[in-house]
């Protein structure tokens, strides 16, 4: 198994720092995220050449491993300008991850509305239109991950077009491809569903990754109180784990029981300076204290 750290706590920080930071708290592999200077959420990739080689420098010097890189593109959108221009950015990242040897990517199922909501795209913008769209985009970027051999790991996010766990996993098996495969995000587990042990065992054959950080059931009485009444918006926290209500024995127990080999990424995001830095070390630290109590 590859204990990963997302380090978008630490990214007031130039990459090739945060490369060495990751060294200095203990951890061995690195997950990119999204970062303003090199893959902007939903923009096209910026690094220059210099860049890129500043960054794999620092990757060869430290012996840290880029496991995986978390890109977000509406490659979902049922708006066809912008599916199309997020097409054009993931042909634009691709080659940057093989260069930097980039061992897998992740990403979103994408673009709202959710079931429940419209979104700002307008009536005409159903969950149906956003899963055409997807499929779309998928039969012309598939190949390209193929001929590549870049793994894809897809998670459903609060707010996608599919939330759940279940239907997640159909789609992605559905696509029959060894080169693509699954994400269970854990601080995403109350929209995902009701059972989290049920749920990865669901998702076992194509469970390639998971994300680790706590949440709150935002499904508990009246714990959160939007207004105005109805509103569609979706909360949900990456906290140190046991700070949430993430059922983390059954999660790792059930780990063990499917035995999962693949990513585990930490990725706590609610913190900054001093605090940031301890949350990464006892993260990497109470991962491995779990992993200990259930390894077979």
């Amino acid at each position: 198994m590859k204990l990963t750290l997302d380090p978008l706590m630490h990214c007031d920080r130039s990459l090739p720092e945060v490369t060495r930071l990751v060294a200095e708290l203990g951890w061995k592999n690195l997950e990119l995220c999204s970062r303003d200077d090199f893959f902007p959420e939903y923009w096209p990739p910026r690094p220059d050449k210099k860049r890129v080689s500043e960054f794999k420098t620092a990757l060869d010097e430290t012996g840290v491993s880029l496991v995986t890189a978390l890109l977000t593109y509406r490659w979902s959108s049922p708006n066809e300008e912008e599916r199309l221009a997020a097409v054009r950015y993931w042909k634009r990242a691709i080659p940057i991850l093989l260069e930097l040897e980039c061992q897998t990517v992740n990403t979103i199922f994408d673009r709202g509305p959710s079931p429940q909501s419209t979104g700002y795209l307008g009536p005409e913008a159903t969950a149906e239109a956003s899963e055409v769209a997807f499929w779309k985009s998928m039969e012309e970027l598939l190949p390209i991950f193929e001929m590549n051999k870049l793994p894809l790991h897809i998670e459903a996010h609060p707010d996608d077009f599919v939330e759940q766990n279940n239907l997640a996993v159909d789609m992605i098996r559905s696509i029959n491809s060894p080169w693509i495969r699954y994400l269970y995000c854990a601080p995403h587990t109350f929209y995902l569903g009701d059972d989290i042990g049920e749920m990865l065992r669901y998702a076992a054959p194509v469970l390639a990754h998971v994300h680790v950080a706590d949440s709150f059931n935002h499904k508990r009485g009246w714990r959160y109180i939007l207004n105005p009444p109805g509103t569609p918006a979706r909360i949900h926290q990456h906290l140190d784990i046991g700070m949430g209500e993430v059922d983390w024995d059954t999660f790792f127990k059930t780990l063990a029981e499917i035995g999962f080999d693949g990513i585990l990424t930490s990725q706590v995001f609610c913190w900054d300076g001093d605090r940031a830095l301890e949350s990464s070390r006892f993260m990497l630290k109470k991962i491995q204290e779990y992993l200990a109590k259930y390894s077979k």
